[in-house]
């Protein structure tokens, strides 16, 4: 992450930080996990307030600056997408020439370093221009993936490249499968966890215009989730851990969230058939009919006891209104400082308002996966099991 943000800084200049995101960061991770640690792919960061003013060991070269063309050109897309929506303080018209300026500026810088590197990002505009189209057509009974193809080709295309930068020509097919099932899973995470939003707001969601069911959608998100462990498994990498934990396992945490499915702590899971199962606080809750079992202060998705949540008084918490881009980046701002994102249990995203963890959190997990090479390398142990990180339940 830092190494995508300071290629972001070096590259294009300070204000350019902001498009840092996660995604993007994954190009880096895959570069580096192909080509290795030791082909000078990284070097010393000075100290930084967001690392508690520490210096750390950072990615550099061809795999950050395709991370951060990417960033920048998809970040250029979602501005002009949202000046075109006018929303929030966008539908002023300074303030939305301004944005304009910005997304133009961003658009000719992440193109310039694309092909710095060897990658048109044409594709990804292209993408971006066809996915509008694809939306006013879609429907009833359109199917989803028709719906969620820009979005695979443009990270497909982003997905193989890094084989490329890598010197592993090899690896470009299978890459560019685990890109396209990455981006609908993607798109399709998004379309989720935006659906009670989106219904209030009147905005277009995929789900429901095409009349999609939740089942249905978590059948192509694990369908999607199958695709990229196989696909990683053809192949090859110099150390493939951290693609393995975040593509494999965390992504598997990202689906389970997205559709509340997430398994609790095993010592916060309340027993069968209303046996007597641990409160927050070791007590068993009282159960409906007078039963033991989980009480309104068992746990929920916002911790020990949420008094919004589906056990609490005032019932289900309500989806806010996502920021604007000006009251995003002053939120965004306000997190770096405070160093909530990284150090947060939970904080709240800038731009959408959706809950998320701090990405300092569970870095100290004793998983026997961070310790192989892939599933592979633990002799089969994940075979036939989505994992074997005791962290995730199992």
């Amino acid at each position: 992450m830092c190494g995508l943000c300071l290629a972001l800084r070096r590259d294009h200049g300070q204000f350019a930080r902001i498009v840092t995101n996660y995604d993007g960061l994954l190009i880096s991770v895959l570069t580096e996990a192909q080509a290795g640690t030791g082909s000078g792919g990284r070097r010393t960061a000075g100290p930084c307030a967001l690392r508690g003013m520490r210096t750390a060991s950072v990615a550099q070269g061809e795999g950050a600056r395709l991370a951060a063309a990417v960033s920048l050109v998809l970040a250029s897309a979602k501005v002009r997408d949202h000046v075109a929506d006018r929303d929030g303080l966008l539908a002023r018209r300074p303030v939305a020439a301004a944005a304009r300026r910005v997304a133009a500026s961003w658009g000719r810088a992440g193109a310039h370093s694309g092909l710095a590197v060897g990658f048109d990002t044409a594709v990804l505009v292209d993408a971006v221009d066809r996915q509008t189209g694809i939306e006013a057509l879609a429907g009833p009974g359109t199917p989803l993936p028709a719906v969620t193809e820009p979005t695979e080709t443009a990270t497909a295309a982003a997905f193989a490249h890094t084989a490329v930068l890598a010197g592993r020509p090899g690896n470009a097919e299978p890459l560019a499968e685990a890109g396209r099932l990455f981006g609908r899973l993607a798109h399709l995470l998004d379309a989720v966890e935006d659906r009670h939003a989106d219904a209030l707001a009147g905005a277009w969601n995929p789900l429901a215009a095409t009349g999609t069911s939740l089942a249905e959608a978590r059948r192509l998100a694990d369908d999607a989730l199958h695709g990229i462990r196989l696909a990683l498994r053809e192949a090859e990498f110099a150390d493939g851990r951290l693609v393995h934990l975040l593509l494999a396992h965390e992504l598997r945490r990202s689906v389970d969230r997205a559709f509340g499915t997430l398994p609790a702590c095993a010592a916060h899971q309340p027993g069968p058939y209303g046996q007597p199962g641990p409160g927050p606080y070791g007590q068993p809750g009282p159960g409906p009919y007078g039963q033991p079992g989980p009480g309104p202060y068992a746990p929920g998705p916002h911790g020990p006891y949420n008094p919004h949540g589906p056990h609490g008084p005032h019932g289900p918490e309500k989806p806010k209104a996502p920021r604007g881009l000006l009251a995003g980046c002053g939120a965004f701002l306000a997190l770096c400082c405070t160093c909530r994102m990284c150090c947060a249990e939970e904080y709240e995203g800038p731009w959408s308002r959706k809950k998320r963890e701090g990405c300092c959190q569970n870095c100290d997990c004793d998983c026997p996966c961070t310790g192989c090479d892939g599933c592979d390398g633990c002799g089969g142990c994940c075979d036939g099991c989505d994992c074997c990180c005791p962290c995730d339940g199992c």
